[in-house]
């Protein structure tokens, strides 16, 4: 099997796609994003998944408002109907999403009584279709986020023939990889999460055997190290839980994976965040909802036990007053 040729350094970091913090619903809302991007200049940054209907028929100011820092942020999509996709891939070009993303690795039952996420995987001509009509609207990058296979899907060969047909007859260029497949039926979500095995290789084969791909390895990368490891054979890393389990872990992206050695200061990403929050209290967004991101910041730093108490029992009691963070903050011995 032929390797593909080695990245240059620059090559590397000048990729979009290099470092990913993957779209997960309840956590990557705009707050945290906003939070991500001061800890890391590089990151590329997802949305929760909006399905078509909420855009095309919902709020979308609620569903699509962003702050201009978060950029490059991306902005995923669920749905399987081409022209409704079309629409809402527009609207979200429009709103300046700077890619726009399918989600085709969703397992839950309501995506699935939805006929979209994961089970389109038994439909790449389907997906090839709902791709081309996005790319035909929008201008930006449309881009897919898969698993490796669903329920009896075994093979890397059924897995590369999925990608095969959404890249030749969509125009697909970009695949992010979830290298677990997902059990519709049996397992929920939090389960299709850790029960069936990670298959990273499946990830590393199509890049050796299709070049011409971005491939984005996601599952199981918890360190700097797994990371780095990873990166030797693929174009990209994406990273779920452990951005937000540990969010301070994003601190160390940018000199790690990206040469970036300018310094990152939490205490200062804090502050940021802080006064962030404070304008946000001002359009009436409640302070329990925006502690949630900063809640693992200084994990593992001494105080860090005092600062996450303080801040999970006072904001409910004062979810109006942005003070609650400068004393946490005080609570914090690492400096």
């Amino acid at each position: 099997m032929t390797q593909s040729a080695p990245k240059s350094t620059s090559q590397a970091h000048a990729n979009p796609w290099r470092f990913c913090i993957a779209p997960m619903l309840d956590w990557t809302d705009r707050h945290y994003r906003f939070l991500a991007r001061q800890l890391s200049r590089h990151a590329r940054l997802y949305t929760e998944m909006v399905t078509t209907g909420a855009l095309l028929h919902g709020d979308i100011e609620r569903h699509l408002r962003f702050d201009p820092a978060e950029h490059p942020v991306a902005l995923q999509l669920g749905g399987s109907d081409p022209e409704a996709l079309a629409k809402a891939a527009r609207i979200g070009a429009e709103w300046g999403y700077d890619e726009i993303n399918l989600n085709v690795g969703c397992p839950s039952d309501r995506v699935q009584n939805g006929a979209f996420g994961a089970c389109l995987m038994a439909r790449p001509t389907l997906v090839a279709e709902c791709i081309a009509a996005m790319q035909e609207t929008v201008d930006v990058p449309v881009t897919v986020k898969s698993r490796i296979g669903i329920d009896h899907q075994e093979t890397y060969e059924e897995f590369r023939e999925f990608v095969d047909i959404v890249a030749k007859e969509g125009g697909a260029d970009v695949f992010i990889v979830h290298s677990r497949k997902a059990w519709l039926k049996g397992l929920s979500p939090k389960q299709n999460r850790d029960v069936p095995p990670l298959r990273p290789e499946f990830a590393t084969r199509l890049k050796q055997e299709r070049p011409d791909l971005t491939v984005v390895l996601n599952g199981g990368l918890t360190g700097i190290d797994s990371m780095q490891s990873a990166l030797d054979e693929v174009d990209g890393v994406m990273v779920g839980r452990a951005a937000y389990q540990n969010v301070g872990l994003l601190a160390e992206i940018d000199a790690a994976l990206f040469g970036d050695e300018r310094r990152v200061d939490r205490l200062a990403a804090l502050q940021a965040y802080r006064d962030y929050a404070a304008a946000e209290i001002e359009r009436g967004t409640r302070l329990p909802t925006l502690i949630k991101p900063i809640l693992t910041l200084f994990q593992g730093k001494p105080g860090a036990r005092a600062y996450r108490r303080h801040l999970s029992e006072q904001a409910p009691k004062r979810a109006d007053d942005p003070t609650v963070i400068d004393e946490a903050i005080e609570l914090l011995r690492w400096r």
